[in-house]
């Protein structure tokens, strides 16, 4: 629970609570203020180690805002399939139709 507590925290930039929920809180706080000292840098969507444009944690976030999260994603999938299976049966009426519309027809050498 508190391994995804702290997860959480860190994954929504809420760093108090991840400080609050690590094992030191102190010592988090004094680390993280060593690379990031200044107080804005304390509400940042960011931390030192990647840096505002290759923080994967913000990447993240911003993909689920563009895409959608994992259900918008699946819907996204399961309605392209759906597409795909109705164009090829679409296609596939189309040659039997062409064909003469019969089942059974004779071997062309």
């Amino acid at each position: 629970d508190r391994d995804n507590a702290i997860s959480k925290a860190r994954f929504e930039f809420r760093w108090l609570d991840q400080f609050n929920l690590s094992y030191d809180p102190d010592t988090a706080i004094a680390f993280h203020d060593e690379t990031l000292p200044a107080e804005p840098a304390k509400m940042a969507h960011f931390c030192s180690m990647c840096g505002p444009k290759f923080c994967s944690m913000a990447i993240s976030q911003n993909i689920r805002k563009r895409f959608g999260g994992a259900a918008q994603q699946e819907q996204l999938v399961e309605e392209a399939r759906s597409q795909a299976i109705a164009e090829g049966m679409k296609e596939m009426s189309k040659k039997f139709q062409e064909a003469g519309s019969t089942l059974y027809q004779s071997a062309k050498a």
